[in-house]
C-alpha cells in the first residue's frame, strides 16, 4: 500500500481520491471533537459546510455544532470543543457540524471509498485500521483557510510513523512528515501549543482544549463516514 499527504485543502486537486482511503485531519479542533464525541456515545455527527445547512438540520432536531474563526457561533448549542462534544446529554443524539476547516475537508473527500477521521486522540485505533486495509492512502490535512498547518502535518507524521512497516512513502510530503514527528514526538503539547492555530485560539481562553488535543489514544473508535454522516 502506498500513502501520500495532502497538506490543505487548495492542494487537494493534484490528488485522485477515487481508489483512497482518505484519512481526514484537523486536530485543533474539529476531528478532535468528532473523535471524542463518537468515543462519549454520540449517535453521528453530520458534517456540513455551511451555517445555513447547520440550522437546517437543527431545525431537524440536531444539536447544532460550529465555530468561525475559532469562535462559538451565537445561535449554535455547541461550539468545536472536545468537551462539548462529551457531555453526557449529547448521548445517542445526532449532532449537525459546521467548522472553519475540517467540514471542507470531510466535503472534498466525498468522493472516496472511504474516509475516516483521525486525531491524536485515536491514533492507534487510526494506524490499526488503515493497516488492516488495501487501499492506498490519503492523509488530508486541513490546514488553516487553505494554509500550511503544524498540529495536522504533526499528526500525519504520527500516521506515518506507525505504517513505517506496512506502507510505502511515495512522496517527500511523506517523508518531511515522519521526520517531523520523529523530532517532536517526545512532547507534543509543548510544539502544538507554539502552533499559530494556537496562538490563534488561546485569545478565546482554550489551553485546555489544545492540550486535550494534544493527548494520544484517549479513544479506540474509527469514525467513518456513511451517507453524509459518521459513525463508528
Amino acid at each position: 500500500m502506498k500513502i501520500d499527504i495532502c497538506y490543505t485543502p487548495e492542494l487537494i486537486h493534484q490528488f485522485d481520491v477515487s481508489d483512497k482511503c482518505v484519512v481526514v485531519i484537523d486536530v485543533l479542533r474539529a476531528t478532535s471533537c468528532m473523535v471524542a464525541g463518537l468515543g462519549s456515545g454520540v449517535k453521528s455527527i453530520k458534517p456540513v459546510a455551511t451555517v445555513e445547512e447547520c440550522e437546517a438540520l437543527g431545525a431537524q432536531g440536531y444539536v447544532m455544532a460550529g465555530e468561525r474563526g475559532g469562535k462559538k457561533l451565537d445561535q449554535f448549542d455547541i461550539g468545536n470543543s472536545p468537551f462539548d462534544y462529551m457531555q453526557s446529554q449529547f448521548k445517542g443524539k445526532d449532532i449537525a457540524a459546521t467548522t472553519t476547516n475540517g467540514t471542507r475537508a470531510i466535503e472534498l473527500s466525498k468522493e472516496a471509498p472511504e474516509v475516516i477521521i483521525g486525531s491524536f486522540l485515536n491514533l492507534s485505533a487510526i494506524v490499526d485500521h488503515l493497516a488492516s486495509q488495501s487501499r492506498d492512502i490519503l492523509l488530508f490535512c486541513a490546514g488553516w483557510k487553505g494554509r500550511y498547518n503544524l498540529e495536522d502535518s504533526l499528526f500525519a507524521g504520527a500516521i506515518c510513523d506507525g505504517l513505517k512497516k506496512h506502507a510505502e512513502f511515495t512522496s517527500d510530503a511523506v517523508t518531511a512528515a515522519f521526520y517531523l514527528y520523529e523530532s517532536m514526538q517526545k512532547d507534543l503539547f509543548y510544539y502544538i501549543s507554539r502552533s499559530n492555530h494556537a496562538a490563534r485560539l488561546s485569545k478565546f481562553g482554550i489551553l485546555k482544549d489544545i492540550e486535550y488535543c494534544s493527548r494520544t489514544d484517549e479513544f479506540e473508535v474509527v469514525p467513518k463516514l456513511n451517507n453524509g454522516a459518521l459513525t463508528i
